[in-house]
């Protein structure tokens, strides 16, 4: 897989994802405080490593790629800014799912 235009390429069953933006509304249609606000669970994978290693040495791909939108769990990953922007760069096994 090639570096993305971040220069960072996960290796094994990581990904990195960009956290997509909440809602600024509740369905009511009152505006959400920042503070108030919870960090989002569901991004957009910018990038993804060739898969988990096994022990006997075989590779198994990840079901996920770039530019599928995902839901993941609340603390999952480790938070890192790369050129200014914040990411999480978690395993595969946080994703809860795809958003179709």
């Amino acid at each position: 897989m090639a570096k993305t235009e971040l220069g960072v390429r996960p290796l094994h069953d990581r990904i990195l994802v960009r956290r997509m933006a909440e809602e600024e509304k509740t369905a009511g249609g009152l505006f959400i405080p920042d503070s108030a606000k919870e960090k989002p669970q569901r991004g957009e994978i910018v990038a993804a490593g060739n898969g988990r290693v096994t022990e006997d040495g075989k590779v198994l791909p990840l079901e996920v790629k770039a530019g599928d939108k995902v839901l993941f769990s609340k603390y999952a990953g480790t938070e890192i800014k790369l050129s200014g922007e914040e990411f999480l760069m978690m395993r595969e096994e946080d994703i809860l799912g795809i958003i179709q």
